[in-house]
């Protein structure tokens, strides 16, 4: 099964305690030098510009600089299944100017390839935002209109069915892995560096499914796409009337919850004014309402309920490849 949500008692006890981090933090204020920031941030994110998770991460980084009276500027380094920060975010000095965000493959992709840089050693976690809401999409003039079709589907054709992902290793396209291997059904995968080209793809029936997250929201509510299932622990409030994967029977469960993280070392002063500023800003109705366009909602963490959520999500995934098959040779 993959990673669930992160437990609801957590998600209550980040909102509950939003300003008590423990002594270090405490401090922090006292100690957080006046100065910073005196120029421009650099906001790192993994995906390319126009998609959900960059628009969203865009108008939190304007409602950040907002109190930290600097520039957050976004740089767009996507491909290889969202994990081209963690070599920005390793080699980065650890002065709070170079950040990133933290999608879940980063904590996956260590166990399938030999990689220099460790999600956990080569970072400073300082606050979680949110998680996604996964699904698989087809054109809405699509003859699939449930999984099992899409399924039957597949075995009756077999190498037949294309399957537009976010990337290799990405939650998508192990889930898709799992649901059609179960089958004993082939597939072409066809990878996307990010999720608005995928969902012109699939809406234009250039491929003929999509598997992705929350960015496929504004397609499916225009009619562009159907959306047959979802991965999460419930169905989600906005469209109640499609299934998950887990009342259907699969046993899988899978969501992403993503934050913000710097560079391995960084100062808890840094790390304090950095996470003041991006919780006010997360917390902010406009922030709210542009999560709220892909189904999302804020899971709040502070560094510290961030830090043990990324060591258990790294442990996690550990499982998962090595479950299915996927892990590198040592």
């Amino acid at each position: 099964m993959l990673p669930p949500r992160l437990p609801n008692r957590r998600r209550a006890i980040g909102l509950l305690s939003a300003c008590a981090f423990g002594p270090a933090f405490g401090a922090a204020l006292a100690q957080a030098p006046a100065s910073f920031p005196t120029r421009p941030i650099s906001l790192w994110v993994p995906w390319p510009a126009g998609g959900a998770t960059d628009l969203t991460l865009r108008i939190l980084a304007e409602l950040a600089a907002r109190t930290l009276g600097q520039k957050i500027v976004i740089e767009n380094r996507a491909g290889a299944g969202g994990t081209l920060a963690m070599p920005v975010l390793q080699q980065a000095a650890p002065d709070g100017y170079t950040i990133a965000q933290l999608p879940q493959p980063v904590f996956r992709a260590p166990w399938v390839q030999k990689l220099s840089w460790d999600p956990i050693r080569d970072t400073t976690p300082i606050i979680q935002v949110s998680g996604v809401t996964f699904g698989i999409v087809v054109p809405s003039e699509s003859p699939l209109r449930s999984l099992d079709d899409m399924l039957n589907w597949a075995q009756r054709h077999p190498g037949e069915l294309t399957v537009a992902t976010n990337g290799v290793g990405t939650t998508p396209h192990l889930v898709m892995d799992e649901l059609l291997g179960k089958r004993q059904a082939r597939y072409i995968h066809v990878p996307y560096k990010g999720t608005s080209e995928q969902m012109v793809a699939v809406s234009t029936g250039q491929v003929m499914v999509g598997v992705n997250s929350n960015g496929f929201a504004p397609f499916v509510d225009s009619g562009r796409l159907r959306l047959l299932v979802t991965f999460g622990e419930q169905r989600t409030r906005r469209w109640p009337q499609v299934p998950t994967l887990k009342e259907l029977g699969h046993g899988i469960v899978a969501t992403s919850p993503y934050g913000l993280a710097g560079p391995r070392g960084l100062p808890p002063a840094v790390v304090h004014v950095l996470h003041q500023a991006f919780k006010s800003a997360m917390f902010d109705p406009s922030h709210v309402a542009e999560l709220a366009r892909y189904d999302q909602e804020l899971a709040y963490l502070g560094p510290e309920d961030y830090g043990q959520a990324m060591r258990e999500a790294y442990k996690a995934e550990r499982a998962i490849v090595e479950r299915l098959g996927l892990a590198r040779a040592s």
